[in-house]
């Protein structure tokens, strides 16, 4: 395969899983924001969602104030910052167009209708009522495309870098997820295991699609460090941070590129830890460190993807990262 084509078929599936996975952060920072409970500042959730995203200074070049609607606008329709939902359906859609000839067609038809309906939500506008409904529709649209790349592509390198793109994103979007409530929203010692705590909790499990799968596993209270073992740890759960790895290192291996010995090493270490660690470990070294690493390391396998398979960032500029629409 052209590496060309390989680094299309990735940034379309990463494009595309980002929109999902920043709706669900978006959810989630609503959620936890419409609840009542003092806090240190205003605005001190969408200070956070900005923060865990690395998008507070660009944010802050062109807005006054981190308010719901200002931040709702800026990662869901701003056109102008290329990590807002908008932007992250068009580059799934442009680099799709890019290799019409290698994807199934019923999978280009359904991402060019996510982008022609993202273009008119974004000329129409969200308004408050409906913000909620956008989030779904933006997790549906991405449910579909990934369904029918299942259903109907060759299991060949093709699907292999597609799903590379899914699942590297989504360990990258998960442990955000999870620090976003851990580590910024901490609530003061005379809350945790209060009220407001417990609903932060169920609105980041429900954000990750795994509020029923915790009650069908722990049934019993939510708590900080059975959430964190959901997401982190369980390798029955989807969208887990070592399931996740432990698809990255299988398709790694699948591809096996003549320049990726660096890189299968660096999984390799990675898939090893995971699965030599338990989640009092994980606490003791303390969860935020552990994350901050984990993103880390996942930063370092894109990096060396990009090397391995594709061009370097200055030979060869990503759609993912240069364009928006």
């Amino acid at each position: 395969m052209l590496s060309s084509t390989a680094d299309h078929l990735y940034w379309m599936a990463r494009s595309l899983e980002r929109a999902e996975n920043t709706a669900r952060m978006l959810d989630v920072t609503l959620r936890m924001s419409l609840l009542k409970q003092v806090l240190l500042e205003p605005h001190h959730e969408w200070r956070a969602m900005l923060s865990i995203s690395g998008l507070h200074e660009d944010f802050e070049a062109r807005y006054d104030v981190p308010s719901a609607e200002n931040v709702l606008h800026f990662m869901a329709l701003d056109l102008q910052n290329p990590g807002s939902i908008y932007n992250s359906i068009y580059k799934a859609r442009e680099n799709a167009r890019a290799v019409r000839g290698t994807i199934t067609s019923e999978m280009w038809e359904a991402l060019n209708a996510t982008w022609l309906q993202m273009k008119q939500i974004q000329a129409d506008g969200i308004d408050e009522d409906g913000i909620s409904k956008f989030f779904e529709w933006v997790k549906e649209r991405a449910h579909l495309s990934r369904g029918i790349a299942h259903g109907t592509m060759l299991r060949d390198d093709t699907f292999r870098f597609i799903r590379l793109g899914n699942f590297l994103e989504r360990a990258d979007n998960t442990a955000r997820i999870l620090d976003v409530k851990y580590h910024i929203l901490l609530p003061s010692p005379k809350d945790i295991g209060g009220a407001a705590d417990y609903y932060q909790w169920s609105a980041v499990l429900r954000s990750v699609s795994s509020f029923e799968s915790y009650r069908k596993i722990y049934r019993d209270q939510i708590t900080p460090k059975r959430v964190s073992e959901l997401l982190i740890l369980r390798q029955d759960m989807a969208r887990s941070l070592i399931s996740c790895v432990n698809e990255v290192q299988r398709l790694l291996h699948e591809l096996d590129g003549p320049n990726s010995a660096a890189l299968l090493a660096r999984c390799d270490a990675l898939h090893a830890r995971m699965h030599a660690t338990n989640i009092n470990d994980i606490f003791e070294q303390g969860l935020h460190e552990y994350l901050s690493e984990f993103l880390e390391e996942i930063y370092q396998l894109g990096d060396l993807i990009n090397t391995s398979y594709f061009w370097s960032t200055d030979e060869h500029p990503s759609l993912s990262q240069t364009q928006t629409a």
